[in-house]
């Protein structure tokens, strides 16, 4: 590994010793699955065309996560206007090194159609409703998280780490709403699947729900529940559990940096130790040097993010739907940057990475064309 491959953008010295410490060490790959009804507005993601599509979107990128290409899945991944999902290239990471992966359900809609662990969470309504989740369903899964994290980080102590990446659509927005609450200044700040941001349109619904909430806050978990979703409770608690024992990383951008805010604030809350040397966030360059939003002073802003990306480039990509990366679309999800930065770490240099997706895009194009015809 070496870090040409891997950028820092801050606390450049605690994410550099993180990194080296995990040097050709194979994560423990958890991946956890939520649905926000935020998601059926129109326009508001670009994963899954339409609000339909969007419905079936973490179900799909769980099955193939899990499964890979598979002649006729359950849940074909969703078509997208431009650009492929980043499932792909976390299953390129999850099956050359065959990576030990646990997949939590902390509120999808349908059945997924392979085996997660249930969190016994909900779906959450609109964060313009101002009541995104009951705080029952939020405090049971902070407890869960808090137990999963425990679990995984004695699974994984001493020689392995636990990557902990997200799949919820529209979840870019439930960030910037838990950032608002929590007094982080974030408009204009944020990333999305878009090459624009649509800033505006998720700061009215932001305010919105906000606004329809009222009064003040007296627990993180109120935040959650009323502009939140399942995913940000359950990660934030099994990174504090986790990083009391084993390194985490928090792979994902503008969510995981709502995460890691959220997870400050509830060892604020509940007095629990905070080990920040154990927590490094990994994304995309497409999302680190977004400029349509503005991940690094966002980091900032959060305060103590090791923040850090892949250099993975698919600008002389053979393929049209890994070239759009490079123009906005898409950018991350499902774990895409960490599982990038992990390969790294596993002597995987950028090049190489992206050979592997391209194999990967390669084998899944094939197979969809031959579904076709």
């Amino acid at each position: 590994m070496t870090l040409d491959d891997i950028k820092v953008y801050t606390e450049r010295e605690r994410a550099t010793r993180w990194l080296e410490k995990y040097q050709n060490c194979k994560p423990i790959f958890t991946c956890t699955f939520a649905f926000t009804a935020t998601a059926l507005i129109p326009h508001i993601s670009n994963a899954g065309n339409t609000p339909s599509d969007r419905r079936f979107t973490a179900l799909a990128d769980g099955e193939f996560l899990a499964k890979g290409i598979q002649h006729n899945p359950v849940f074909p991944l969703p078509p997208l206007s431009v650009g492929v999902s980043p499932t792909l290239i976390s299953r390129a990471v999850v099956e050359k090194w065959d990576l030990p992966l646990y997949l939590f359900n902390a509120g999808l809609p349908y059945p997924p159609s392979v085996s997660m662990i249930d969190l016994g969470g909900k779906t959450a309504n609109c964060v313009s409703t101002g009541r995104a989740l009951p705080l029952s369903v939020v405090e049971h899964l902070y407890q869960q998280g808090l137990q999963w994290g425990k679990t995984l980080a004695v699974l994984a102590y001493p020689h392995q780490y636990l990557l902990l990446a997200e799949c919820v659509v529209a979840g870019t927005t439930t960030a910037l709403a838990v950032l608002t609450a929590l007094q982080i200044p974030a408009y204009g700040m944020v990333n999305s699947s878009h090459p624009v941001c649509n800033h505006q349109q998720k700061w009215e619904i932001v305010c919105q729900g906000l606004s329809k909430r009222g009064g003040h806050f007296n627990s993180p978990l109120e935040i959650i529940a009323a502009v939140g979703d399942p995913m940000q409770v359950v990660v934030a608690a099994m990174a504090l559990a986790a990083s009391q024992k084993v390194g985490v990383m928090l792979a994902g951008g503008t969510q995981m940096l709502a995460v890691f805010a959220f997870m400050k604030a509830l060892a604020r809350h509940y007095h629990h130790p905070l080990f920040l040397d154990n927590i490094i966030v990994a994304t995309t360059r497409w999302v680190a040097e977004d400029s349509t939003g503005n991940t690094v002073a966002l980091a900032e802003k959060v305060g103590d993010v090791a923040l850090c990306a892949t250099r993975l480039d698919f600008s002389d990509s053979p393929w049209e739907c890994l070239r759009a990366y490079e123009r906005g679309f898409v950018k991350e999800g499902v774990g895409a940057g960490g599982s990038a930065v992990a390969a790294h770490l596993l002597g995987v240099d950028r090049h190489q990475l992206r050979e592997m997706v391209e194999v990967m895009v390669s084998r899944f194009l094939l197979q969809t064309l031959s579904q076709r015809q």
